[in-house]
């Protein structure tokens, strides 16, 4: 990290990496993406601050399940002239269906979870069974 003025560091992209757990080549994706902007010295990437929080953003909005085209979506609201509120009005939606869509995903998984537990007793009982003569062991 390179210090120049107050409030003007500048991060490499091993840097960067480093500091969020993410490789180089997600970088350089979200760069091609149009999500990060860096400045170029020949073939090296400087980052500032203003990507370092994009780069947050987007990790955030990847960990809620959102692609990268939505992520832009949400950026180019916020560069554009409706701003902010725009932004929010949309992070909302998406957040409410976003929830929506994870509560169908842990009734599934709930259900998924019930069927294999009875699924495991039945075997369990029914080897139990074998195993102290009380069942015959069929063939086919």
């Amino acid at each position: 990290m390179k210090q120049t003025e107050p409030g003007n560091r500048t991060y490499s992209i091993g840097e960067l990496a480093e500091e969020f757990g993410v490789t180089s080549r997600a970088l350089r994706l979200y760069e091609e993406e149009g999500l990060l902007d860096p400045q170029r010295e020949g073939t090296r990437r400087i980052y500032n601050e203003r990507n370092r929080v994009r780069l947050r953003l987007i990790l955030r909005g990847k960990r809620l399940g959102w692609a990268l085209s939505e992520i832009r979506e949400s950026f180019d609201l916020y560069d554009s002239d409706h701003g902010e509120e725009a932004q929010l009005e949309l992070m909302l939606d998406k957040l409410c269906k976003r929830h929506e869509m994870l509560v169908e995903q842990k009734k599934d998984i709930d259900n998924a979870l019930a069927d294999v537990e009875r699924l495991t007793n039945d075997a369990s009982q029914a080897l139990e069974e074998l195993r102290s003569g009380q069942r015959k062991l069929r063939h086919g």
